[in-house]
């Protein structure tokens, strides 16, 4: 059976995510996080496993330069595996949470790219699309037994695709800080996760919107975290839009721990504990310092009949994007105090990241 190939790059991310061997390009992949003994071994049936690391975390362990690696776009790095590279410190290579106690790695040995650098870039995709450490084991694909294959080109099409959204279902929903509020959530035709735009009261679409991006934060929003500022946000603009005359529209946007998922949020945590801060410790990880898309925000807009926003933000990235994606936007500052536990967070967010703090 033929499959589309844009459904076979979403189920090769999910059997990815499950532990699977998958097919991508001219290559066959395992995750480096969840591969064990058996699957390895069956990777390798007839050929040594590469281990596909990104740029950022070659950088990082000194196999890659630094000012390539943060180039918009830098190229994976595949790095071979003699005997000592066994299962436990490989994952420690993926891993930098595992930096510290094991701080003697190497020497490694690179090899280039050549003709697998689409695949190993649309590897690293797949891994980041599901939320899993961007490292995989690697061999070519005409040496394994892959559960599903699909193209690079599918591949490294997922994120744009993610954008694709459609409103799903909507609901009246009272909130203790905004009484009049409709729900209204939007579905990805991916698979992906659903995002939600909270209207409250009735906003005039003829003038702009009073509006927030405010990206998911379980630690902080739900559990009251005090090493971000993301729950006081979430709740001072709920306020905000509440009393606003014409209210507004704050959108829910599950892209957890700026894109990179609620457990890579975590492990950049215990970075963050050894000493990182917020944008080292996702590069380490082998992250950008920000991998969210708010085009997604730009496509709910529209749906929801909005062609300009007054936003509430201290980063100027989200009303660029939302110029870029045709929509007329300006700044409103939206800051809170710092507490002694997320003061560092706030400085480097100001400081490395052009947040206006």
């Amino acid at each position: 059976m033929n499959l589309d190939p844009d459904y076979a790059a979403i189920a090769a991310a999910d059997a990815l995510r499950r532990g699977q061997i998958v097919g991508v390009g001219g290559l066959a992949i395992v995750s480096a996080e969840l591969a064990d003994a058996a699957t390895l071994a069956a990777l390798e049936a007839a050929a040594c496993a590469g281990l596909i690391i990104t740029a950022q975390r070659a950088a990082a362990l000194k196999l890659a330069n630094q000012i390539a690696a943060a180039a918009a776009d830098p190229e994976p790095v595949w790095v071979t595996r003699p005997d000592w590279l066994d299962l436990a410190a490989s994952r420690a290579v993926a891993d930098p949470v595992l930096d510290l106690a094991t701080p003697m790695k190497g020497p490694f040995r690179t090899r280039a790219l050549g003709d697998d650098l689409a695949s190993a870039r649309a590897a690293i995709t797949l891994a980041k699309y599901a939320e899993l450490l961007p490292s995989v084991y690697a061999v070519p694909l005409a040496t394994a037994r892959p559960v599903i294959a699909c193209t690079a080109e599918a591949a490294l099409a997922l994120p744009a695709r993610a954008a694709q959204l459609k409103i799903s279902s909507r609901a009246r929903l009272p909130l203790a800080l905004a009484p009049h509020t409709e729900v209204i959530a939007f579905r990805s035709p991916d698979g992906g996760p659903e995002h939600l735009a909270l209207v409250i009261g009735d906003a005039p679409r003829e003038k702009p919107v009073l509006a927030r991006l405010h990206s998911a934060c379980l630690t902080g929003d739900v559990l009251g975290s005090l090493k971000c500022d993301c729950g006081p946000q979430l709740h001072a603009a709920l306020k905000a839009i509440a009393d606003n005359p014409n209210g507004g529209i704050l959108l829910y946007l599950q892209q957890e721990g700026r894109g990179i998922g609620l457990l890579n949020k975590l492990r950049a945590y215990a970075l963050q504990d050894q000493g990182f801060d917020t944008v080292d410790a996702n590069t380490r990880l082998g992250f950008a310092p920000d991998e969210r898309d708010f085009s997604l925000a730009a496509t709910m807009l529209k749906a929801l009949g909005v062609s300009a926003v007054e936003l509430l933000t201290n980063n100027p990235d989200k009303v660029e994007t939302l110029k870029a994606e045709g929509l007329i936007a300006t700044r409103r500052p939206h800051s809170l105090p710092a507490n002694p536990h997320n003061a560092h967070y706030l400085a480097t967010k100001r400081d490395r990241q052009g947040h206006k703090l």
